[in-house]
């Protein structure tokens, strides 16, 4: 959100083991072996279940205008603290932007909007947060993450005594940006000293509901990529050959932003427009031993092979787990959650060859390998 303009889930680690067994099996090759931590343990989050005000032990209004003017990127808006602007009501968060003149510090503004900062800050992990976006030419809502350290007065933690660092050696980590002006497509991008303003660290895909329907923006911050996906479909992966502090600081606790902001070309039409989340959450690494956390092993994946849909049976008992489908390069192409007895795959579009779906919960792993004609 400090740049300029541009236009995942659990890659989980693949034994040792099993990669050898898939390379003499396949003469295509392996996926790819790594070591990934598994991002198991719920560590924060917020449901949105209280009516009303929202919860000022886990949020705090970013309303200070940094240079005592406006915001940055030439935004036109007051971000605000009041309950017009930020409420929850039946279990959903709603951040809304307005077309209404407002005074604040000395500067009257035509709109307003909230930049909600948490007061939680971590160090890798994975971010999933539910929500169905606003609309309208000239709305910019976004679901990102600063550097602990960034020396922004104003901030959360500038406040709490944490500002040493200034943009963009902080790092910043934009998991969803949307902007009405180009509806539907859902951008992730990378700002770091080495890459910023204009950064060509981006990625995207289009997601033709995205502000009539729910989905879940996530992020899977490992020690040496980031990896975005939108209901588990993946679109970007930053993974800089070299890391250093010009292209890898963040190695460093990060704290979550959730915002919209209002940019000049705004409808002239534009009245109001909500960004509403159900939910956000944060898993790190768990502690808990794998026998507390294992899984049936009677899921069945049929049919094998496949030519379109593939169904996965699953015992009750495995509800709420997760399979991740990779390609043998490695490359992870698809994760569903476990929420039925039976779970579609749709393969249709994938290149005729072999695929190996990861049934995964805790430290417990299950690989199974499918044959897509």
């Amino acid at each position: 959100m400090y740049k300029i303009f541009i236009s995942a889930l659990f890659l989980c680690s693949l034994s040792t083991a099993f990669a050898q067994k898939l390379q003499g099996d396949f003469k295509g090759g392996a996926p790819k072996v790594t070591n990934d931590p598994v991002y198991n343990e719920l560590v924060w989050s917020d449901e949105f279940e209280e009516d009303g005000a929202l919860d000022d032990s886990k949020w705090f209004h970013q309303t200070l205008l940094p240079n005592g003017n406006s915001w940055f990127n030439g935004e036109i808006q007051h971000y605000t603290n009041r309950i017009e602007n930020t409420y929850v009501e039946d279990g959903i968060l709603y951040l809304v932007a307005k077309n209404e003149t407002f005074t604040d510090q000395g500067v009257t503004k035509e709109y307003t909007s909230a930049r909600l900062n948490s007061k939680f800050a971590f160090t890798y992990g994975r971010v999933e947060v539910k929500a169905k976006l606003p609309t309208g030419v000239g709305t910019w809502p976004a679901i990102w993450a600063l550097g602990k350290n960034i020396n922004e007065i104003g901030a959360y933690w500038y406040i709490e005594g944490y500002g040493t660092t200034d943009w963009p050696a902080c790092g910043e980590i934009d998991i969803m940006e949307h902007w009405g002006s180009n509806q539907n497509y859902i951008s992730s991008a990378m700002h770091t000293p080495s890459s910023f303003g204009n950064t060509v660290n981006h990625g995207g895909q289009v997601i033709p509901t995205a502000s009539t329907e729910f989905h879940v923006y996530a992020l899977d911050w490992y020690p040496d990529r980031m990896v975005f996906s939108v209901d588990g479909v993946v679109h970007y992966t930053y993974s800089p050959e070299v890391q250093n502090a010009d292209t890898w600081p963040f190695d460093e606790d990060q704290y979550l932003l959730l915002n919209i902001a209002i940019i000049p070309n705004i409808d002239p039409n534009f009245t109001e427009s909500a960004m509403e989340i159900d939910y956000v959450r944060v898993y790190q690494q768990s502690t808990v031993s794998a026998p507390e956390l294992s899984l049936p092993t009677d899921l069945i994946i049929t049919p094998n092979p496949v030519h379109s849909i593939a169904f996965i049976k699953s015992p009750d008992e495995a509800m709420g787990s997760q399979v991740f489908v990779y390609d043998l390069q490695g490359r992870l192409l698809k994760s569903v959650i476990i929420q039925s007895e039976e779970t579609t795959v749709d393969m249709s579009g994938w290149s005729p060859g072999f695929y190996v779906f990861q049934h995964r919960g805790g430290s417990y792993h299950r690989t199974f390998k499918v044959l897509k004609k």
